[in-house]
């Protein structure tokens, strides 16, 4: 083993002895699973640059390629700020190296396909047909590299009567009837309080790389992926958009509370908001007898799920009033005593405080090279023979353009400042 890697191993080690006792880790991290792969990031604001990071969360080389002197819309999104970087863009592009091309000139595109070339994931977002224009459509750049896997995602799809329409989650959330269901059953429709249909995007995008890298290894070639948002949308409804196809009844909106599960919901205790979810008749009978009303497990209006599911108006204000005789910290160490499901509702600052979040390392802290210490929440994926990290911070706008240039397409000096002189990089 050489010296590099052994202090590497050293700083790892140091840096999570250094930070354990304050609460969050500074995470150097394996390699990844996908290290040795190249991902070329076309993408900007959430769900393609969610896909590329977890892509380079997993070990890939991502390569993010921004607009000069703008680059990706979420810099711009604040506040909150971190010494000029926003909040929104650090949440999603660590682990990525920025360069920054102008693909409105043709020295920009000819970048972009030597890049192509030698990637073996390109990831764009753009409106359908903007990638053709620019002359890197998939039918051109598979011409360059077979191998390369080509992932598109769009608002709506690139066909269809929608085609050329913007896409944003909060659009496509109303179009694709999130919000008709998320609110509180007497009051206005809501959206979710995160851009949930970008992220199950990202993630939709990711798991279908990654099964197109696993196919490439037997095929040898690449290939397209498409991925729009009300697709992904439509796919997420789950059990709502079910119980549609099956009962053909409207979903409604439930609030806190569940449509098909009762009691399944938040309720106010003596002193704040506490969580409970009896999921089936086991817990229902346990939890009757922990409310000192044993007589509701045998009663015909709340013996069976069903039952209570038809009969909630008159239940649910029955246990409101029982919930209301204690704190939420006694009923959550009642209840998980019991085994029934149950949680305090968490504000964001009590997510980031709270036991269990810090032992599975969700809080963490990286090195920016503009706003210094940055805490970011943590990856969620955690393999028996190493943990995943943080091998690079966000970065700043165009910090890796002349290393990428340089290190990987082989532009020698000259070449990469007669580029910025023409505004290309």
């Amino acid at each position: 083993m050489g010296f590099c890697k052994l202090f590497l191993l050293y700083l790892n080690a140091a840096a999570e002895q250094a930070c354990v006792f304050q609460g969050f880790h500074i995470i150097f991290g394996m390699n990844g699973p996908l290290e040795g792969i190249r991902v070329l990031d076309l993408s900007k604001v959430l769900a393609g640059p969610y896909c590329s990071m977890m892509l380079g969360d997993h070990g890939a080389d991502v390569i993010k390629v921004e607009r000069p002197e703008k680059g990706d819309e979420t810099r711009s999104w604040g506040p909150p700020f971190a010494d000029g970087e926003s909040a929104y863009f650090l949440c999603v592009n660590r682990n990525k190296r920025s360069i920054t091309i102008d693909l409105g000139k043709k020295e920009g595109v000819e970048i972009a396909r030597r890049l192509a070339k030698i990637s073996d994931v390109l990831v764009e977002n753009f409106v359908p047909g903007t990638m053709e224009r620019f002359g890197l459509g998939y039918e051109e750049l598979k011409n360059i590299n077979p191998r390369l896997i080509f992932c598109s995602i769009t608002g709506f799809g690139p066909d269809g009567p929608y085609r050329d329409r913007a896409g944003y989650d909060l659009v496509v959330s109303s179009l694709g009837g999130l919000m008709s269901i998320t609110g509180p059953p007497d009051g206005p429709p809501c959206k979710v309080g995160v851009a949930i249909t970008d992220v199950c995007t990202g993630i939709y995008a990711y798991g279908a790389i990654c099964s197109a890298l696993h196919e490439r290894n037997r095929t040898g070639v690449g290939k397209r992926i498409d991925l729009s948002l009300l697709d992904v949308q439509v796919a997420t409804l789950v059990n709502m958009g079910s119980s549609y196809l099956v009962s053909g009844e409207i979903p409604a909106r439930w609030g806190a509370s569940h449509e098909t599960i009762v009691p399944y919901q938040t309720f106010m205790a003596k002193d704040r908001y506490v969580t409970i979810s009896v999921g089936n008749d086991g817990l229902w009978a346990k939890f009757c007898k922990i409310l000192g009303k044993d007589d509701w497990t045998d009663d015909p209006r709340y013996r069976t799920n069903d039952l209570r599911v038809r009969n909630r108006k008159d239940l649910i204000p029955l246990i409101e009033e029982e919930v209301a005789k204690r704190t939420c910290g006694e009923w959550v160490e009642i209840l998980s005593g019991e085994g029934i499901p149950c949680a305090p509702l968490n504000t964001i600052d009590e997510v980031f405080q709270d036991p269990q979040v810090l032992h599975r390392k969700m809080l963490i802290e990286v090195n920016h090279p503009k706003a210094g210490k940055v805490k970011l929440a943590g990856i969620p994926v955690k393999y028996s023979d190493g943990e995943l990290g943080v091998r690079l911070p966000p970065p700043t706008l165009g910090e890796h353009t002349r290393e990428v240039l340089s290190g990987l397409l082989g532009y020698d000096d000259d070449e990469v400042k007669e580029l910025a002189k023409r505004q290309a990089i």
